[in-house]
């Protein structure tokens, strides 16, 4: 299973942006994960030094956005909408998507998926697909 580290997170994601900018191939993910990116140039600082995003903190005490948890979740909002995981997913987000497009849809998602993974965490629960799904279907 794929278990990646925020630090892997982070250069998988700045090497992506590099190999965007110097125009090389990308993989079907990197491709996927370069949309996102493209969607959000206020990160091209934070994407330009892999070194220095592994180093930097998002704490939440340090009041700024962390770029890298925000477009993972975009990357497994797409993965969920291809594998329509957890089921009924896919006609929600697309659903969202039909009254306020694709990057609107994903940020009011994110809401929801944000929830879902709190309330697991609060309450030592496994996550709730059917409530998630249906938060989505409520936005």
């Amino acid at each position: 299973m794929f278990n990646p580290s925020s630090n892997d997170v982070r250069r998988f994601f700045c090497e992506v942006f590099r190999k965007q900018r110097a125009g090389e191939i990308l993989s079907p993910m990197e491709a996927i994960a370069g949309d996102w990116i493209a969607g959000h140039p206020e990160y091209a600082d934070e994407l330009s030094d892999a070194d220095a995003a592994v180093a930097r903190d998002y704490s939440v005490e340090g009041g700024k956005t962390n770029p890298f948890l925000h477009l993972s979740m975009h990357l497994s909002i797409s993965e969920q909408v291809s594998v329509d995981q957890p089921r009924g997913i896919r006609d929600a987000i697309n659903a969202l998507i039909g009254r306020v497009g694709q990057h609107d849809a994903h940020h009011h998602i994110m809401e929801c998926l944000g929830e879902m993974i709190w309330n697991s965490q609060r309450d030592g629960t496994p996550p709730d697909a059917d409530a998630y799904v249906e938060c989505v279907r409520m936005r």
